[in-house]
């Protein structure tokens, strides 16, 4: 189950244990349950302070699962897993392991404070799959909720191993989160987030907090690649940087196998996010997250500053800003995308794939992207169609051959697509056009994986800095804007190839040379006593 290595790893994490715990296995005879005690077992193992419960097989509760209590509160048992939670999800289970014994989570105190004051009785159930890489981000925030508040229960669900309930509940992307047997939120959320739709003060409380910072002599947007070495090159240069971004990451979460960052032989995208996060952190960088700005008001004259107003209401202050907002899926734009997203239209073939195990899928989409998602998804479906606008597959060579070499892959090129079909819940059918005859044909299917490309995150700033037609950010080579001051890097600007390490890159040339900026440019004081 777990090798040796791992197993090494595990004993000096258990080590954190503040109070001891128990787990209380629900099985029964089949080959998953008898995998999950095998996890069980191995899991006791590693820490005197962990007690494994003789398995019970309630009907209650799914089988198989189990729970994490403190030793002797079994009526506490808030927090259960549904499956085996190993792959992206075997962080949430040592997460969780620590935080019922009493270990601290990670997170601003203030958060924690909201949990605890809940007032409600809450019983969440969130559908993960083993390959989603945004699933864990949902599966441990509501685990801190109901380690630290009596009145919340979780439970964590394996969609690959319970396909009748994924059907009956009509899940069709992961995650997805129930409340109280009601659908709640689909799609990657932290713990700020799911506050927010619990109690409406949280935002009002960030909100209060973020209007009185300081300004900031450096003040970087977005938390990708680009941002975050913004970020710390500007901290390194000793000058108060701050950093504002919905989620820390961007793009870079949706992100799989990750093999041309230089001096990294293999990674994902996940794992480098947490270390370019961890990198941020050495430094006196002012992170603010679950936040997004509206507007960008230039300095009204030499000296004064930047103002970036905020969809919540509150404002901050820099004299430099770097934009490094990134880039985010580009849609279709036919009619039924929009109605059956996360209802059969999906974006993430890691994420998504295994709810459409033995169904048939399509894929839009004939580069690199869209052909490997193709490849992972025909081992999974029953049949795939590939549907490309050009003439051609763009894809590399290699993974062209490798695709036409499945069996159960149908590729067809100069299609069009017209439009998403289903009966109101979920995607039935996807119309095309062939291009060349001008037909209509009608593919009967249960999901479409859309991969065309990626669109810049830069509309909030039209009529602020000049863009590109494609809407790039238009910098130099100094990553400077056509604004004093406002500089930008990333997949947001006409940088001529997306890649990871370009944008690190181009971040850290945006940091220098907002450095270089403020120490040739004059004060708002020195600026004004010029004047008089």
């Amino acid at each position: 189950m777990l090798d040796t290595d791992l197993l090494t790893q595990l004993r000096g994490y258990m080590e954190r244990l503040v109070h001891p715990i128990a787990l209380q296995p629900n099985i029964d005879a089949s080959a998953s349950s008898t995998e999950l005690m095998a996890l069980l077992q191995q899991l006791a193992q590693c820490s005197e302070k962990i007690e494994l419960l003789a398995p019970t097989q309630n009907s209650q509760f799914r089988v198989p699962s189990f729970t994490i209590a403190r030793q002797g509160a079994a009526q506490d048992a808030n927090v259960r897993f549904a499956g085996i939670p190993l792959g992206h999800e075997f962080t949430s289970l040592v997460l969780a392991l620590l935080h019922v014994s009493g270990y601290a989570p990670k997170v601003d105190e203030a958060l924690l404070q909201s949990v605890r004051e809940l007032d409600d009785e809450l019983v969440f159930e969130s559908y993960f799959s083993l390959s989603c890489q945004n699933c864990p981000d949902v599966v441990q925030a509501l685990n801190i909720i109901a380690a630290l508040n009596p009145k919340v229960r979780h439970t964590a669900i394996d969609g690959a191993l319970f396909q009748d309930e994924i059907a009956q509940r009509q899940v069709m992307s992961v995650p997805s989160i129930f409340l109280n047997g009601k659908p709640f939120a689909q799609g990657r959320m932290e713990l700020p987030e799911i506050l927010a739709k619990l109690d409406q003060n949280v935002p009002a409380r960030a909100a209060i907090a973020i209007r009185e910072k300081a300004p900031f002599e450096v003040l970087v947007i977005g938390g990708g690649p680009a941002g975050a070495a913004a970020a710390i090159y500007a901290a390194r240069k000793g000058i108060r940087t701050g950093l504002i971004a919905e989620r820390f990451g961007g793009q870079l979460l949706d992100t799989m196998g990750i093999e041309n960052f230089i001096a990294t032989s293999h990674t994902e995208g996940p794992e480098l996010v947490r270390q370019l996060e961890q990198h941020v952190r050495d430094y006196p960088v002012d992170i603010i997250t679950q936040q997004r700005v509206q507007k960008l008001i230039p300095a009204s004259m030499p000296g004064e500053l930047i103002e970036l107003q905020l969809h919540s209401g509150a404002s901050l202050h820099a004299r430099t800003v770097i934009v490094a907002t990134g880039a985010r899926w580009r849609t279709m734009n036919v009619p039924g995308e929009d109605a059956y997203r996360n209802r059969g239209v999906a974006f993430c073939p890691h994420c998504d794939g295994p709810l459409f195990k033995g169904k048939r899928v399509a894929v839009i989409g004939g580069g690199n992207s869209g052909v490997e998602a193709a490849i992972d998804l025909a081992g999974l479906a029953s049949q795939v169609t590939l549907l490309e606008f050009d003439a051609q597959l763009r894809a590399d060579a290699v993974l062209q051959k490798k695709l036409r070499s499945l069996a159960n892959v149908v590729i067809h090129t100069n299609a069009s697509t017209q439009r998403v079909e289903g009966d109101g819940e979920k995607v039935q059918a996807l119309v095309y056009q062939d291009r060349g005859s001008k037909l209509e044909h009608s593919v009967a299917l249960e999901g479409v994986f859309v991969q065309i490309g990626l669109l810049p995150n830069s509309e909030w700033l039209q009529g602020t800095v000049a863009l590109s037609g494609r809407g790039e950010i238009v910098i130099d080579e100094r990553g400077q804007t056509n604004v004093p001051g406002v500089f930008a890097a990333g997949d947001v600007t006409t940088v001529p190839f997306k890649q990871i390490v370009i944008a690190t890159g181009a971040g850290s040339t945006a940091a220098l040379s907002a450095f270089d900026y403020l120490i040739r440019s004059p004060s708002a004081e020195a600026v004004k006593a010029k004047a008089a």
